[in-house]
Parts: structure tokens; C-alpha cells; sequence
């Protein structure tokens, strides 16, 4: 497939582990990730989105996986705007008496504090990056995010926060409006600007969450497609119901002309599936890998 890569969302998610997917012989967190890159070029660590990395793990995710195996790594979720858990917060950094459950944005917190989460968010990639093996960071933002100045100079402030780490950003937007004709032109050149990945996504589509299947190169470097199924719940239900969905041979082949194309603008494409429940995602990874040749 040359310069394209495919991989999944995760490979420490629970309904993935009891699959069935992992043979007894895959123990434990290594024993996984060993199996699984040795299946694949590709992961996207999601487990940063609920909580901060440590250089540790960092570390360990380069020892056990071959050399040319990448890591893409999502933002922090409060880094990019969304509600955060005030117990997935350093505890130094924790706003004074606010229950471990409560959740907080940003703008809560103070620019300080919000830099000093930046600051161990990138520290803790650092041997990742420095191992060449972070892929991408993933930055993205939530449906309240919609199109306007003051997004657009938040999401101008976030992609140049990311991009200090020296790698290519993919940026997300989960608020159709972005993709919408009015704005799409301007969302692409906003990404272009910082050198960011515009993600093409696909979902179900004619819902009112629905992001359209927009497949646009923005960044010389690096194109990313994630895969979040098609479920009728998309935007609606819970993380199981608007993610579970298998796809068919069909749905996946629609998208490799998209992607052989991309290809041919990028020097890289990150191919990423997302639907979770059971193997559903892996299961998908590999159909797509066969698809592409």
C-alpha cells in the first residue's frame, strides 16, 4: 500500500480484549500491543483524550513495537474544549474543592494551568517523537464548537500549541457545519495554514450530527481518515450505540478511491477505524488493508 498505513482507535478497548481477537498467547498490556503491531503499521492511542500520557508508557509503547510503527495520540480533552473530569487532572491542577467526579472546561481553569497541561501533554510524547514513532497528534473539537471568530482563533491556537511538538496535527471537527459549502473552503485553508491533517470521517449520514464524508489533502506531509461506523445513533446515543456498527465490504470500498487519492497528494495517510464493540474495528482494519492491496 506504500505510503498509506491502517490501523484502529485502540487496542485496549475492554469489548476488543474479550473478543476474542487476542490469543491466549497476547497477555497482558504487552502481549497485546506486541500482537497487534504485528498485524498493523498503525494505532491511534485514544486513552489520552480521558487522561494525561506519562513518559513512561511512551517509552514502553517504543520498546514493544518494531521499528516503522507509528503512534498516532490524541489531545487531552481539555485541551481542545471539551468538559474534562476533574479527577483525569493532575491533582496540583485540580480547581480548589471540586469533587474528583465534577467535570470542568478550560476557560474554568485560568490560561496558566491550561499551558502547564500542554506543557506535560507534549512532554510526555517526547520519546515517542524523539524515536520518530509519533505519527500525529490528533486534535479534536467538540459538536459545541461551531463555525465563527472565536472558534476559528481558539482552534488557530490549539493547532500551534500541537504543532510545537514537531509532528504533523490532524484536526477534527465534530459539528457538521464546518463541512457545511458555506464554510468548508475556509475550514480546509485554516488546517492548511498550520500544516494540519483535515480528518475525513465517515458516519451516517442524513442525521443531524452527520459529518459528510469531505476528503480534502490540507497537509503535504500527512492525511488522516477515521472511520467511526454508521450507526443511526451517531451524536445521540451512548459511546457503544453511536459507534457499534461492522462494516460491509461495499461501505469500506467506496472510500478506497477517496483514499488511494489522498495518497496521491500526501506523503503519508493515516486510515483509522473507530467503530467500537467487539472486533468490529480490527475486523475492519483488515478488510480495508486487503482492499487497498
Amino acid at each position: 500500500m506504500g505510503n498509506i498505513l491502517v490501523g484502529t482507535c485502540s487496542w485496549t478497548d475492554p469489548a476488543l480484549v474479550g473478543s476474542g481477537w487476542y490469543p491466549p498467547s497476547a497477555k497482558g498490556a504487552e502481549g497485546r500491543l506486541r500482537y497487534y503491531a504485528g498485524r498493523f503499521g498503525l494505532v491511534e492511542v485514544d486513552s489520552t483524550y480521558y487522561g494525561l500520557p506519562s513518559t513512561r508508557n511512551s517509552r514502553l509503547w517504543v520498546e514493544r513495537t518494531p521499528d516503522g510503527f507509528v503512534f498516532d495520540v490524541k489531545a487531552f480533552s481539555l485541551l481542545t474544549g471539551h468538559s474534562t473530569r476533574v479527577g483525569s487532572l493532575p491533582a496540583e491542577l485540580r480547581p480548589a474543592g471540586a469533587p474528583a467526579g465534577a467535570r470542568v472546561r478550560p476557560g474554568a481553569l485560568g490560561p496558566a494551568v491550561v499551558e502547564e497541561v500542554w506543557r506535560r501533554f507534549t512532554d510526555a510524547l517526547e520519546p515517542l517523537r524523539a524515536a520518530g514513532r509519533l505519527g500525529a497528534v490528533l486534535v479534536q473539537f467538540p459538536p459545541s464548537l461551531r463555525p465563527g471568530p472565536g472558534a476559528e482563533a481558539f482552534v488557530e491556537r490549539c493547532l500551534a500549541r500541537a504543532g510545537a511538538l514537531g509532528r504533523c496535527t490532524a484536526v477534527e471537527f465534530r459539528d457538521p457545519r464546518w463541512y457545511a459549502p458555506e464554510h468548508c473552503a475556509d475550514t480546509a485553508g485554516l488546517a492548511e495554514r498550520h500544516g494540519a491533517a483535515l480528518v475525513a470521517v465517515d458516519t451516517a449520514q442524513g442525521l443531524p450530527a452527520s459529518v459528510p464524508p469531505v476528503a480534502a489533502a490540507t497537509a503535504p506531509e500527512l492525511s488522516v481518515v477515521r472511520f467511526h461506523g454508521r450507526s443511526p445513533h451517531w451524536g445521540t446515543g451512548s459511546k457503544e450505540d453511536s459507534y457499534r456498527h461492522r462494516y460491509t465490504v461495499e461501505e469500506l470500498a467506496e472510500w478506497v478511491p477517496r483514499i488511494r487519492a489522498l495518497a496521491g497528494r500526501s506523503d503519508r495517510v493515516h486510515v483509522l477505524f473507530n467503530n467500537c464493540c467487539g472486533d468490529a474495528a480490527v475486523r475492519a482494519a483488515e478488510t480495508m488493508s486487503d482492499l487497498l492491496g
